[in-house]
């Protein structure tokens, strides 16, 4: 059974489960979260914070057939809460989500078949095997999928799917093929370093999807590394090196005739508890830094360090995309790159999209629901 009790000198809830767990809630937080103050339909917020007094107490509480009853000092209004919606919420836990997902870093010599990998039928059919697919490629960051058709837009389809995608000044969609004019270095046959796309962004595109329509030239490989894994490395390693990268911000830039779009960003992003949430690697697309000259030797010291570690065969996997297979990947996380083709023995050609992580997420949390 749940019990419930007003601590009143301390201004919470005390509320212990059956399973033994204890909690206490503040009364500001339970009278700010009374699901009274939530659109029955929407579950949008429509309390006023600011109607209430932040000395606000509780003057009764009680469980009633399972419920927890709060009433309100100087308020004609009780609040009831659910102790399990309680138990979800409970003050500096967090809500559990399914989509937080911890990455496993991974190296150069992994496994093709250990990294995960699925048929466009299956994904396509059911919803099952895409949940457990995308978070299984959320853990990694890197996954492939075989049986696309030919239809150019198969990608999309596949990429639509899961969530809404992310247009770019390339597009919608974009296509890696040589071609004369180039604006970008993929539309060449030169080898592309690995990198993260568009760091110019103020917010780069989340997980890429690049389906492989024909590749039939000499050379052309795909490179792959996990960003994560270099950074943790890193960090071990130099210190001060993981420190610089992570707290000074250096320019991005792309511009061609239509478009000069500029970000500054760190090449190593950490969330507010410093766990590694993002990395911004491009070197073609690195602007002129413009740091200080007393720290612009030490920078690059530290970048340079970076830059190695993406050409050491410790990091670096190499595949050769075929014809029907897609490789979808975090572009936060997982940077891509490829060797030179010879344009003149074969066609080469990947139609690639984006879409963001959050979109991302959303599907595995939304998935998820029928598993309960």
């Amino acid at each position: 059974m749940t019990t419930a009790l007003l601590r009143g000198d301390d201004r919470v809830l005390n509320v212990v489960w059956p399973n033994g767990t204890s909690a206490d809630f503040p009364f500001l937080w339970l009278r700010d979260n009374c699901p009274s103050g939530f659109h029955p339909d929407t579950q949008e917020r429509q309390f006023d914070l600011t109607s209430i007094s932040p000395d606000l107490t509780a003057s009764g509480v009680s469980v009633d057939a399972g419920t927890i009853v709060i009433t309100w000092e100087g308020e004609a209004h009780t609040s009831c809460f659910d102790p399990d919606w309680l138990f979800s919420h409970r003050p500096g836990i967090g809500l559990e989500d399914p989509a937080k997902v911890e990455p496993i870093h991974w190296h150069g010599d992994v496994r093709q078949e250990d990294l995960p990998r699925a048929s466009a039928n299956s994904l396509m059919a059911d919803n099952t095997t895409l949940l457990e697919f995308l978070i299984e490629a959320k853990k990694t960051g890197l996954a492939f999928v075989d049986g696309m058709s030919g239809d150019p837009d198969a990608g999309m389809i596949m990429a639509r799917r899961i969530g809404f995608l992310r247009e770019t000044n390339f597009g919608t969609t974009f296509e890696v093929v040589s071609k004369p004019n180039p604006n970008n270095l993929a539309y060449t046959s030169h080898a592309l370093p690995l990198h993260t796309d568009l760091a110019n962004q103020e917010l780069p595109p989340g997980f890429q999807f690049l389906h492989c329509l024909a590749n039939e030239a000499e050379g052309g490989g795909s490179t792959f590394c996990d960003g994560f894994a270099i950074a943790a490395d890193l960090r071990a390693q130099d210190p001060e090196a993981f420190r610089l990268l992570s707290e000074t911000p250096v320019p991005f830039r792309f511009h061609d005739q239509d478009y000069d779009i500029r970000r500054h960003h760190t090449v190593i992003d950490l969330d507010p508890f410093g766990n590694m949430q993002e990395l911004h690697f491009n070197a073609h697309l690195a602007g002129i830094f413009d740091l200080p000259a007393a720290l612009m030797e030490p920078y690059y010291r530290a970048y340079r360090k970076l830059m190695q570690m993406t050409r050491s065969q410790k990091y670096v996997l190499t595949t050769r995309l075929e014809g029907g297979e897609m490789v979808i990947f975090d572009n936060r996380r997982v940077m891509h790159g490829r060797a030179a083709f010879n344009p003149n023995t074969g066609f080469r050609h990947l139609r690639g999209c984006y879409v963001d992580r959050g979109e991302f997420d959303s599907r595995i949390r939304v998935l998820s629901r029928n598993k309960r």
